[in-house]
């Protein structure tokens, strides 16, 4: 069982840049592949970014080449670099598990508006 608490959103002007962090809590982190979730006004909740225990990514086409996932497993810590924000990331972001899903938290909201 894991638990998250995400941090680092805020509003940003379209072409900045953000890092989200997430910080678990429990046992056996660094065996789960994780993944960054969004979900925008009116959307249904996406899977963006993931990152298997030894370090795979993968990422939503939208997003390919301006997002960037990496994991802190001695600190249970989950992070999100998004460089080039544009108004579509706009989105509530959370952090979970892929093939296990726990509770989630209360997620960080990143609004990108000028």
């Amino acid at each position: 069982q894991l638990q998250f608490v995400e941090s680092g959103g805020g509003l940003v002007q379209p072409g900045g840049s953000l890092r989200l962090s997430c910080v678990a809590s429990g046992s056996n982190f660094d065996i789960f592949a994780l993944g960054w979730y969004r979900r925008a006004p009116g959307k249904q909740r996406e899977l963006v970014a993931s990152i298997t225990y030894n370090g795979n990514t993968d990422y939503v086409d939208s997003v390919k080449g301006r997002f960037a996932i990496s994991r802190d497993n001695a600190k249970k810590m989950v992070y999100l670099q998004m460089d080039s924000l544009e108004p579509e990331d706009t989105a509530l972001y959370h952090c979970n598990g892929l093939s296990n899903l726990w509770s989630w938290g209360q997620g960080t909201q990143v609004t990108v508006s000028s």
